[in-house]
């Protein structure tokens, strides 16, 4: 039973939900306006009738407060930077022009102007437009966004709640923009920048939000005194305004530690906190500093992060333990539903059993809901409910799909040798020149190149069988050649097959290992109009039989240049996925270590010379606290030297990394001990290539001189400067040219003339070295 108090306060509410509606409309309508067969008129009817659809259907579900704000065309952090004027100088008269193309110009560039820099969003595969500040910079409140949201909202007779990208959080995620010296740090801008969220609170509370969200996952991570002091004064501020709404601030990933101290004792009206996963340390820490008495508790009880159901009786303990230490527990999921996909319901290939182990968003809503009634009423308003849930969880802890004894015992019996190359760098640095005989700046790709709409075609013609797999493989051997054809043609020194065949760099490999799970239509934001349907990690992982090797091999047989064997790492493959939440990552990346290590092997048996183990989730993966980090890093590096370790010295591994923050990992870097490694730079001027000098690192790296994540293509002039930038960091003899990231998502057209830039780029700056 519960209190009469509990009854009255436990209200259901998320904090954002996946916005690109159930046949993916928004990318279809957004991606039309870009090619100028979608008008804005018809985008933005397309958008509205989004946000309307999702309000509906979360207020049907029994959500009692739905979200406004959390809608974006591109990125929420993007939006924030609209809503507070901070337009960067080089898009302002794009966005004077065209309000709606300005957007998209900082999102994606412009053949004349380059776009904002784009990095992960925390520990997520999510990536935000990283705002560009100086002390020069001038904020200006643009309330119209989140107001028009707001009162769609409030027009269909729902009761609303704004969220925002919190002003510490955004600052805290800004860097210096171009020319503004490194050392400048966006907080100072604080003061400037509060008086704009008091005018945008201030619409809101107009317009008739009784609270607004303010999200600050930024204080999650581990903060400096002063920076938690800047907090402090901040919702001290913002509290103090005479005609505000009600201040609900946010945090959600990871637990808050001296934060949670600070913002309890802040006078804003309630606090949104985690209590999933690592951030469970939240309750101890709110008991420890006497509750919220006087302040509203949203729960984050179920996690928004995974697709694994509830455990409803455990979320329901810790209700229960809440209630007594705030005014009032409302319950939530721990963070946006935007990382999950939308609805199990699509699934059709999925065994029925197995699916009822899954919660996307709806099911999670649906969680939510059944945990605010048990909550008000008590566990007999819900009795059925949690009898099918505990059916549910010992259904999935029983099946033989989550263990193997054989994956098991071989996973047991790894030693530290069998992490380790059987000779050092400088050896085998060596050996590979001899055996591959590159010139000075090799260049490259990273591996895939365009997937057309005749390849995307051919994939569905097959699965629908309208055509045979001789068929289809025809078309896969065509267009194979044709990129063979064209590298040779180019004068790339390394080439690749393109990876016509491969639907995802995860996925494709999922679909052909034991252990995983894949869904049809489990679409989840990754960028902008990028979505990716992560498979899902059930159980015990192998590899039954080679999966690249075919391929990788005919691509070899049409030319002598060196084609690279292309695989995923174990981190990537771990974090692009919806991991298994019943034993411990580490444990799960030996699985998916050793049967990568398999096809690393067979397709060095097989003559591929260049083999390339991807990880650009490495840094994306990394605890968002300190103390978590090093048991991390030692795992996670042990997982990649463990797949590529069984390869003789003459055989270069190469891998790469993109849209990270690098600095914090440079020694993880060195200690993946791979041969070479390709990594996201034109976006940030070359700043991997600065850090990994102040490091020290040893090896090759080719930091990348061609941004695909943008339609402009660059000159053979500014991958030439690049390049240059480069040199001064790493010498000559160690330094590779490539494309910041896979071309997969670009045209055929811009492909080839960036590719032309590049390689008569790295002609170029050759031709200086040997004059030099």
């Amino acid at each position: 039973m519960t209190t009469k108090s509990a009854a009255a306060a436990a209200r259901a509410t998320v904090y954002g939900y996946p916005r690109q509606g159930r046949n993916r409309e928004l990318k279809k309508a957004v991606e039309g306006y870009w090619k100028g067969r979608v008008t804005a008129d018809a985008l933005r009817a397309t958008a509205a009738e989004l946000r309307r659809t999702n309000w509906l259907r979360l207020a049907d579900a029994g959500i009692d407060e739905v979200p406004t704000g959390d809608f974006s065309y591109y990125d929420h952090v993007l939006d924030t930077t609209a809503m507070v004027g901070a337009i960067p100088e080089r898009h302002r008269s794009a966005v004077t022009r065209d309000a709606l193309d300005g957007y998209f110009a900082m999102a994606r560039g412009t053949q004349e102007v380059a776009p904002l820099e784009m990095t992960k969003w925390f520990d997520t595969n999510y990536h935000y437009l990283v705002p560009e500040l100086g002390p020069d910079t001038a904020f200006t409140a643009d309330s119209a966004k989140q107001v028009g949201e707001l009162k769609e909202a409030l027009a269909l007779g729902l009761t609303a709640r704004p969220v925002l990208v919190g002003p510490v959080t955004y600052l805290l995620l800004a860097k210096p923009a171009p020319g503004v010296p490194a050392d400048f740090d966006p907080l100072t801008l604080l003061d400037r920048l509060l008086p704009v969220y008091a005018e945008v609170l201030a619409d809101l509370r107009a317009a008739g939000a009784e609270w607004v969200q303010l999200d600050e996952p930024a204080l999650v991570q581990d903060r400096t005194p002063a920076e938690l002091n800047a907090a402090e004064r901040a919702y001290r501020d913002l509290s103090g305004l005479a005609d505000r709404p009600k201040l609900l601030v946010a945090s959600y990933f990871d637990r808050l530690g001296d934060a949670l101290p600070m913002l309890a004792k802040a006078p804003v009206d309630g606090l949104a906190l985690d209590f999933t996963g690592a951030a469970a340390a939240n309750l101890d820490t709110l008991a420890s500093v006497g509750g919220l008495p006087d302040k509203r508790l949203v729960a984050g009880v179920v996690n928004g992060r995974n697709v694994w159901v509830n455990d409803l009786a455990a979320s329901l303990s810790t209700l229960g333990t809440l209630l007594g230490l705030a005014d009032r527990v409302d319950v939530s999921a721990s963070c946006s539903l935007l990382h999950v996909p939308l609805d199990t319901a699509a699934e059709r290939d999925i065994e029925p059993q197995i699916l009822r182990w899954l919660a996307f968003a709806e099911q999670k809503t649906a969680e939510v809901v059944t945990l605010a009634r048990g909550l008000a009423r008590g566990t007999d308003a819900i009795a059925a409910d949690l009898a099918a849930n505990r059916a549910d969880l010992a259904s999935r802890a029983h099946s033989p799909i989550t263990r193997d004894p054989a994956v098991r015992a071989r996973a047991s019996a790894v030693t530290e040798t069998d992490a380790r190359r059987s000779q050092p760098y400088s050896e085998r640095a060596a050996a590979q020149r001899a055996h591959l005989r590159l010139p000075l700046l090799p260049t490259t790709t990273i591996g895939s190149f365009p997937q057309t709409g005749d390849l995307r075609t051919a994939r569905a013609d097959l699965r629908a069988g309208r055509i045979d797999t001789a068929g289809y493989e025809e078309r896969i051997r065509a267009e194979i050649q044709e990129v063979i054809s064209f590298q040779e043609k180019t004068g790339i020194d390394v080439l690749v097959h393109g990876e016509p065949e491969r639907n995802d760099m995860v996925q494709y490999f999922a679909e052909q290992l034991t252990g995983y799970l894949t869904t049809r239509h489990g679409w989840v934001q990754s960028y902008g109009t990028r979505y990716v349907r992560p498979p899902i990690l059930a159980g015990d992982i192998s590899r039954p039989e080679p999966m690249t090797v075919r391929w990788t091999t005919y691509a070899q047989s049409l030319t002598s240049r060196p084609v690279k064997g292309m695989l995923t790492g174990p981190v990537t493959m771990l974090a692009w996925s919806f991991v298994r939440d019943d034993q411990p990552l580490a444990d799960t990346a030996r699985q998916v270590a050793l049967a990568l290590r398999d096809e690393v092997n067979d397709l060095e048996a097989a003559g591929t010379s260049v083999i390339q183990v991807d990880e650009p989730a490495l840094r994306e993966t990394l605890p968002l606290r300190g103390d978590d980090r090093a048991g991390y890093l030692d795992w996670a590096t042990e997982a990649f030297r463990l797949t590529t370790s069984g390869v003789r010295p003459q055989t270069q591994i190469h891998t790469h990394m993109c849209y990270a923050e690098f600095g914090d990992i440079v020694q993880a870097i060195d200690d993946l001990d791979a041969d070479v490694i390709s990594l996201e730079a034109a976006r940030s001027h070359m700043q991997v290539a600065r850090e990994l000098a102040a490091h020290g690192y040893p090896r090759e790296a080719g930091p990348g001189v061609y941004d695909i994540h943008s339609p402009r293509v660059p000159s053979t002039d500014e991958a030439a400067e690049l390049l240059r930038t480069g040199l001064r960091a790493i010498p000559a003899e160690r330094l590779w040219v490539n494309p910041d990231c896979g071309l997969k998502t670009r045209a055929w057209p811009e492909t080839r003339a960036s590719l032309e830039h590049l390689v008569a780029a790295a002609r170029t700056v050759r031709d200086e070295l040997s004059r030099s």
